[in-house]
């Protein structure tokens, strides 16, 4: 499975676990969830829920309507299919929500794992954006050491944009510092003398 189905099983099996949805309505809210960072289609989306139901981790259902089932027919449409969370898909994804290794907080997972958080334990939430820190801090010094050795040899706009990147990293690194610092708040309340 490729890094990109493995994010869109990932928040397809999220939004299922809210309830059920249809095909046009699921690409929306994904787009709407997840837009920011990535837009998805439907030659993207419908290979996923069948491959999704082909392991028994979703069901299809007709449309619960009968009327727009019939209006549908007489319009020679098919009637829309409501996808719904399996058992098995629930624990699929409670398992998957769970893993916290380094793909979890990568470029390419962390968006789709971030918006799933509401629905994520504290502990793994704080391994996930400790991960994460660790990652930009990482690569923030490597950022820092390219661009000592080479600012001579860079144009400004070239070097602009180095900065800009930078400062971008640097950015998301207060982020997470702050976000972190705010999950210890609220394990220090749950855990106090009274608890």
């Amino acid at each position: 499975m490729s890094r990109r189905s493995g994010i869109l099983e990932f928040a397809v099996l999220g939004l299922l676990r809210e309830s059920p949805m249809h095909g046009y309505e699921l690409r929306k809210r994904l787009n709407t969830s997840l837009g920011v960072f990535r837009a998805f289609s439907y030659g993207t989306l419908y290979p996923c829920l069948k491959s999704l139901v082909a392991n028994g981790w979703l069901i299809e259902e007709p449309g619960s309507a009968p009327e727009d089932a019939l209006a549908a027919s007489l319009a020679g449409r098919r009637a829309k299919i409501v996808y719904r969370l399996t058992a098995e898909g629930k624990e699929h994804f409670e398992e998957l929500l769970a893993h916290t290794g380094p793909d979890a907080w990568e470029d390419e997972h962390f968006a789709a794992r971030f918006a799933f958080f509401g629905q994520t334990s504290r502990d793994v939430r704080m391994r996930v954006l400790e991960g994460r820190r660790s990652r930009l801090e990482e690569r923030l010094e490597k950022m820092r050491a390219s661009l000592a050795r080479t600012r001579e040899r860079l144009d400004d706009y070239t070097l602009e944009l180095q900065r800009h990147g930078m400062e971008s990293v640097e950015r998301e690194v207060r982020w997470l510092n702050e976000l972190i610092e705010s999950e210890r708040a609220g394990r220090d309340k749950r855990t106090g003398p009274d608890q």
